[in-house]
Order: C-alpha cells, then sequence, then structure tokens
C-alpha cells in the first residue's frame, strides 16, 4: 500500500474545477526531500544538486528547487532557455548533451553554463562555434566492458555493458581530451557518468564514485590537471513497488564519503566538489496523475477505461514500467477485482497497468496513479490528437495551484499550415 498526501474529498474538489486528468505535485515532499539530499552530502563543502530538467521541466517545480539550492542540469537548447527563464545562470547550470549542435554550445556558453562534454570530437565543435573555450570543461565517461555490482536482496544490478552505451568517452579518449583541452588554455576539468537508472540499491553511488576517483587521480598523475568537480550523475531510483525498499540516501552519501577519503584525500584532492544530477529521486514520489474511470469492459478480459492514456504518461506502455495505483477512497478495500487499466487510444500497449488486482471499481472512481513525477507529463505526446494534461501543485500552506493548463484543440492546431 501506498500512502497520498490528500483525500478522497479534497480530489474531488479540485476536480470540480479541474477536470481530469490531471498532474498533482507535492511541494512538501518536494523540498523535503532536496533538503534530505543536501544534508546527506552536507561533508562536502561544494556539494550541489543539479535537477535533471528532462525530469519535470515546470518552471514552478524549478524554483521551488532554486530555493532548495539546487542548480539545473539541461540537456537541449530549450531546457537552456527554460534555465534561464526561471533565474539559472552561470555555474547554476550544468549542460550535459550528446550529438549536440553548436547553437545548443554557444547557448550554454552564452548562460556560462558548466559544459559536459559527451565526445572528444565536440572539442573541434567548440572550438569552431565559441570564441575561446571556457575555463572549466566536463568530461563524460564511460568505463566500457562490464560494470556490475551483483545481485543484491531487491535483485538490483547495475547497466550489464556500458560499451553499448552511446554516451561518454573511453578511458583513453578522456586522457586525450584532458591534454588537447589544457594546450587550448582549460584550466580545470570535471568529470562525469551515468551507468544505470533508478538503482534500488544503496551501493551503486559508492561504486561510481570510486571509478570517477580513481580516474580522477590517474589524471592528475600523468597531466596535472585541476580536478574541479565529479558529477555522479542520476542513478538513484525509488520505489516503485509498494514492497520495495526506499534508498537510504545517508548511507549512500556516506559510502561516497568513504570512497572520497580512501580515494581523493590520500591524493591530495580534498578541494574536489561533488555533484548530483537526480530528477527522479527528487521529485518522482512526489508527483500523482489522477485519472476518472469512464468505461468498465467485460470480454476476454476485465478492462477499467479512464480519461487519461499513454499520451499523459508513457511510461508503462513504452516498457512495461510499474507504477502502482490506488483507488481513491478504497484504500482498505479487498483487492477482488484482476483488469487491465487502460486508455483510449488506437494502440493496444495504452495500458497503465496489465491484470492488477484492485478493490471492486466502479464508473466515476478516481485512480490515483503513483511515482509519477519524474519522466512522466515531461514524456506526454499528441499521438490520436490527444490533448496533454494540465499540471497541478499541493502547495504547504495546502492550497492548490495551477502551474500548467491543459492543452486545448487550439494548442493542437496551432503549428499546423492550413492553406
Amino acid at each position: 500500500m501506498k500512502n497520498t498526501p490528500f483525500t478522497k474529498e479534497l480530489l474531488e474538489r479540485i476536480s470540480k474545477e479541474y477536470p481530469t486528468p490531471f498532474y498533482l505535485y507535492n511541494e512538501k515532499g518536494i523540498r523535503e526531500t532536496a533538503r534530505r539530499l543536501k544534508k546527506a552530502f552536507s561533508w562536502n563543502p561544494g556539494f550541489r544538486e543539479y535537477f535533471a530538467v528532462k525530469a519535470l521541466p515546470n518552471p514552478q517545480i524549478l524554483k521551488i528547487l532554486q530555493e532548495e539550492g539546487c542548480g539545473t542540469d539541461c540537456s537541449s537548447y530549450t531546457e537552456l532557455l527554460l534555465a534561464e527563464k526561471c533565474g539559472f545562470h552561470d555555474t547554476d547550470i550544468m549542460f550535459s548533451s550528446n550529438d549536440t549542435q553548436q547553437k545548443d554550445y554557444v547557448l550554454a556558453d552564452q548562460l556560462k553554463a558548466y559544459i559536459n562534454l559527451d565526445d572528444i570530437s565536440h572539442i573541434t565543435d567548440l572550438k569552431n562555434c565559441l570564441p575561446r573555450l571556457p575555463e572549466t570543461v566536463c568530461l563524460r565517461y564511460n568505463p566500457g566492458g562490464v560494470f556490475t555490482l551483483g545481485k543484491t536482496a531487491e535483485g538490483f544490478q547495475v547497466m550489464d555493458c556500458p560499451e553499448e552505451s552511446k554516451f561518454g568517452m573511453r578511458k583513453d579518449q578522456i586522457f586525450e581530451a584532458v591534454r588537447i583541452l589544457q594546450k587550448e588554455g582549460v584550466r580545470h576539468f570535471g568529470l562525469h557518468a551515468f551507468l544505470a537508472s533508478n538503482t534500488i540499491s544503496d551501493d551503486y553511488y559508492p561504486a561510481v564514485a570510486s571509478v570517477l576517483f580513481q580516474l580522477a587521480v590517474q589524471l592528475k598523475k600523468e597531466t596535472g590537471c585541476h580536478i574541479s568537480f565529479i558529477n555522479l550523475s542520476g542513478g538513484i531510483g525509488i520505489p516503485y513497488r509498494p514492497e520495495d525498499r526506499e534508498n537510504d540516501i545517508k548511507k549512500i552519501a556516506e559510502g561516497v564519503r568513504k570512497a572520497y577519503e580512501e580515494i581523493l584525500i590520500p591524493s591530495g584532492m580534498n578541494d574536489v566538489r561533488i555533484f548530483t544530477e537526480l530528477g527522479r529521486y527528487m521529485t518522482g514520489p512526489h508527483g500523482y496523475l489522477i485519472t476518472r474511470v469512464i468505461h468498465i469492459k467485460n470480454t476476454y478480459r476485465t478492462y477499467i477505461g479512464t480519461d487519461a492514456s499513454a499520451a499523459d504518461l508513457l511510461r508503462p506502455a513504452m516498457y512495461g514500467a510499474y507504477h502502482h495505483i490506488t483507488a481513491a477512497g478504497k484504500e482498505d478495500m479487498p483487492l477482488t477485482m484482476k483488469a487491465d487499466v487502460t486508455g483510449s487510444l488506437c494502440e493496444n500497449n495504452d495500458k497503465f497497468a496489465v491484470q492488477r488486482d484492485l478493490p471492486q471499481i466502479e464508473t466515476g472512481d478516481l485512480l490515483i496513479i503513483h511515482d509519477a513525477g519524474a519522466h512522466s507529463r515531461a514524456m506526454g505526446f499528441n499521438y490520436n490528437g490527444a490533448l496533454r494534461c494540465g499540471e497541478l501543485l499541493l502547495k504547504e500552506d495546502g492550497t492548490i495551484k495551477e502551474i500548467r493548463r491543459k492543452e486545448t484543440p487550439e494548442d493542437y492546431f496551432s503549428t499546423m499550415i492550413f492553406d
């Protein structure tokens, strides 16, 4: 069972002003997570979280995180513009992209953002499009081979084969890139790696940290470069299933600290700042897709039809991701109904759940789809002319604020040319 910060009565009141479906985010939960993360890593004076904008690109959410001391991690030209509009500037912004266009680098440089290079060939792009190279450049590392931690009680395993990932550079390319950049006047360097997503393990971050710390030490010894920061990227997951355990961020941070003290400090690198680039961990558990049941269909299976669809929440249709579903007001009822929970798109994978055990569901019931605060509304689309739903914020004082309106047919037609 998963709890929610609101009641059925509140949802019904909200839906009178903002008809379903809609996303509802919990401001208090987001702030508490940001503070918990910051406290856990307070042992590192330069620590900073760079929230992955792609997870939840909403100005109101970004401003909440900004107030909690977070920066932004942007992966595109438009995300850079969004960060700028929200008041992020200079080293508030990390630009981590791949297959990057030169205009994106130009904007990142104009904003004085940290630029994180995904490939050694991009050094040439920087030289061709910028008047001078930044004083600090970050490099994205891919260790290749097989990178695993083995199984844990949760069955966790890090990405089996990083060499199949399109992200990052080989170790020899990292060394070559540093030497080239040093000759071009770059004085400080950052290191970055992203090797797994949604890990339910306290061991993942310390393991990635150890890999990057060892690389940093070797780089300093062989090139004399100054490593200014190490970005552990994302990967800390959330418990999507009720039976999943929650990551212990304090234990994770202590594991990183142990590696820092064992690897970096003996090499005189006690000034290295630690950055994180979390999205899912920061906002995922604090977002909910609220949808109403509009049909019950019985054929070879029972289908619970809702007014939301994969156009609002793609993850289950895209790769079978699990999202827990609660029927508002029926949380304590026995699970006597097995059904697929669906939307109305003309695709058979338009399902939020397949053969899910639920309480007895009736037309008109409100369903709460949990852990939809990251990589959810952001991945919406307009197939079948679907209009993406709006976003609401449950503020700390209990009031509701609309932070993105629903799309309208006029929005859908706005980019079309009829002449």
